[in-house]
């Protein structure tokens, strides 16, 4: 009897010790729901599984994001075996759009003084007139935020005006509205005032010991780093327009290699980042037809009229380039990144393309076809050979019409064996 007291005993004693040792894993999302941070958020999921981590803590902040991703990332939250505690924090953060959807799809949902949620109103194919497109989003991702809602015991009413109506509040606000659980300070804030919760998980129920947990951050590698810068539709913009350019100097200059090797470089990039976004190929298409239209105006005589057209066609291509299925819309190329992009563009094919091309029609200015064509004077009478001064050096020459007097200005026609025929300057 006395050693199931003093088991029961040092269980009490050292059961606390157990319960502090919990971790609770944490990363950040600070920018667009892309794919990137869609993968980046199912492998720390994972990661908290394995470690059979009291829970995962995602730090949020957000403008909005690829629908696509978005669904993913509730998803993989929904079915989480570890309970899932979002964040908006630090400070002026927000959970703009797509993030309402995974504040709202967390477990336990908790801001930061400072910071706001809402405005989850869903943007179809960039500048499209078609309202019955555009309706179809908004009632599917009104669909969607209300099954997140009901599924987490959240303010219904409210979720679905931030999608219908793009209404947005404050911590203080999401609180009372029961949106979020809480607002806590910090990390250490937030795991006090949630130690003891019960939750539910898709194993079943699950309380929560984070008080004294151990807070292990996990990062970003550097693939998915990569992936997520790139994911920004200017910069996957900015790197297919910089591979144009490359590739067309290289082929106008061979030779020149390093701008070969760049355009190489920044279209693999670009096409890689586009896997990953919603590209209009009829955008895409008008981008090449600008460039083809500048590269015409290199070469044919149209009074502006191709370099107008490769304007136009550049910068409309631009703006539809990605179809905008986010919500907060975006996913599309800022307007001032375009402006900045045809004109680099229309100075890049008028001057720097242009300068080569006619560098590379210029007749040659050395050897025998150098001196064809050039202009010099009789030294002495060529009766019909004698003397001539050319580029200031005088050559024997030959006149092929006739005899042509001293000091007469005369034209290169042939060059033989160090011999330059000419004729005077008034023949045909």
């Amino acid at each position: 009897m006395k050693r199931t007291y003093l088991i029961v005993i040092l269980a009490i004693i050292l059961l606390p010790l157990f319960v502090t040792a919990q971790t609770v894993v944490s990363i950040h999302i600070d920018g667009s729901i892309n794919p990137a941070s869609a993968d980046f958020i199912h492998k720390a999921i994972n990661r908290a599984a394995e470690k059979k981590a009291e829970a995962l803590l995602i730090h949020l902040n957000t403008p909005g994001g690829l629908l696509e991703s978005t669904r993913v990332i509730v998803s993989d939250i929904l079915k989480s075996k570890v309970p899932v505690i979002v964040y908006v924090a630090p400070e002026g953060s927000r959970a703009g759009s797509a993030g309402v959807f995974i504040t709202m799809a967390a477990h336990i949902a908790a801001m930061a003084p400072g910071t706001n949620i809402g405005a989850a109103h869903p943007v179809g194919m960039g500048s499209s007139p078609d309202s019955v497109m555009n309706e179809k989003l908004t009632n599917d991702a009104a669909a969607f935020i209300r099954t997140i809602a009901e599924k987490r015991n959240r303010n219904l009413e409210w979720a679905e005006h931030a999608v219908r109506q793009s209404v947005s509040i404050t911590e203080t606000e999401a609180l009372q509205n029961k949106v979020v659980n809480l607002i806590a300070n910090n990390d250490q804030d937030l795991l006090s005032k949630i130690d003891n919760t019960t939750v539910q998980v898709t194993n079943g129920s699950k309380t929560l010991h984070t008080k004294n947990a151990h807070i292990e951050v996990l990062e970003m590698g550097f693939a998915e780093e990569l992936l997520n810068i790139l994911s920004d539709p200017n910069i996957a913009y900015v790197l297919m327009m910089l591979g144009f350019y490359g590739l067309l100097f290289e082929l106008y200059n061979p030779g020149a290699i390093f701008p070969g090797i760049i355009g190489a470089i920044c279209l693999i990039l670009a096409f890689y980042a586009m896997q990953t976004l919603p590209v209009n190929y009829a955008g895409l298409a008008l981008i090449i037809l600008g460039v083809i239209l500048f590269l015409l105006e290199i070469k044919v005589v149209s009074h502006g009229m191709l370099t107008i057209g490769g304007i136009v066609s550049l910068v409309l291509g631009s703006i539809i380039l990605f179809q905008d299925t986010s919500i907060g819309g975006v996913v599309k190329v800022s307007l001032s990144v375009i402006i900045t992009v045809a004109a680099a563009s229309t100075l890049f094919f008028l001057f720097v393309v242009g300068a080569g091309l006619r560098a590379q029609r210029l007749k040659p200015i050395s050897g025998m076809e150098g001196m064809i064509g050039e202009v010099g004077e009789t030294l002495n009478t060529l009766n019909p050979a004698g003397t001539v001064r050319i580029r200031g050096e005088m050559w024997n020459a030959e006149s092929v019409s006739g005899i042509i007097e001293m000091q007469q200005k005369v034209r290169v026609t042939a060059m033989q064996n160090l011999k330059l025929y000419v004729e005077p300057m008034g023949s045909v």
